[in-house]
């Protein structure tokens, strides 16, 4: 699982559970949970969105690094 998420998502992850969790025994089930819900789902989403730049930085670090190789390779011709 490290592999997929920071220790600042865990981080995120644990504590929006933790006030979702707060929230729900506090308010009850009302109208304000579904505020604390959409709460939960924007962390969520932030947190599918540093996953998804996190893949596309290393594609990009992969093409550069590949530039670089034939650049180096073409210089030592």
């Amino acid at each position: 699982m490290k592999k997929y998420l920071s220790a600042a998502d865990f981080l995120v992850i644990a504590i929006t559970f933790f006030l979702f969790t707060v929230a729900l025994f506090v308010k009850g089930i009302t109208h304000d949970l579904l505020l604390e819900a959409g709460v939960l789902l924007v962390s969520v989403k932030i947190i599918m969105m540093h996953y998804k730049n996190m893949l596309d930085n290393k594609a990009l670090l992969k093409e550069m690094n590949d530039i670089k190789q034939t650049l180096l390779e073409i210089k030592n011709r």
